[in-house]
């Protein structure tokens, strides 16, 4: 089932920066939920400077040596998806250096077998960039 709740919402972020972000996300949550499986999409929180998205599954989840490690790029992760598809990990570090150039952060929760959840902040406006 899809619910979207239908609200506007404005932020500062390159179009095609940001389908890259959630694009990557959203296919990782896929890849490592099983088949009937939950990916969320959620906007978080919304204050007056940022906006707090995540994009959580149920799935296989990480462990905590695999999770301190995904955004780091001297560290090579190549996990099988759950229908054994290929993962590199080079997808997570584009998030990382596109949500960063927009101002903002990005990181992950994950228990192993529970699934994981992507949480990223960006900037609703230039001034609010660094």
């Amino acid at each position: 089932m899809t619910k979207i709740k239908e609200t506007v919402q404005f932020i500062f972020a390159d179009p095609y920066m940001f389908q890259t972000i959630l694009r990557n996300l959203i296919i990782n949550a896929i890849k490592f939920t099983q088949e009937g499986g939950n990916v969320n999409l959620l906007l978080e929180r919304d204050d007056e400077h940022e906006q707090i998205f995540s994009v959580s599954d149920d799935g296989i989840g990480m462990n905590e040596e695999i999770l301190n490690s995904i955004f780091q790029i001297d560290t090579k992760i190549n996990r099988i998806g759950t229908n054994g598809e290929p993962s590199s990990g080079l997808g997570l570090l584009l998030c990382k250096e596109f949500v960063e150039k927009h101002g903002g952060k990005i990181w992950a929760e994950s228990k192993e077998g529970e699934g994981s959840k992507f949480i990223f902040s960006l900037t609703k406006s230039i001034s609010s960039l660094p």
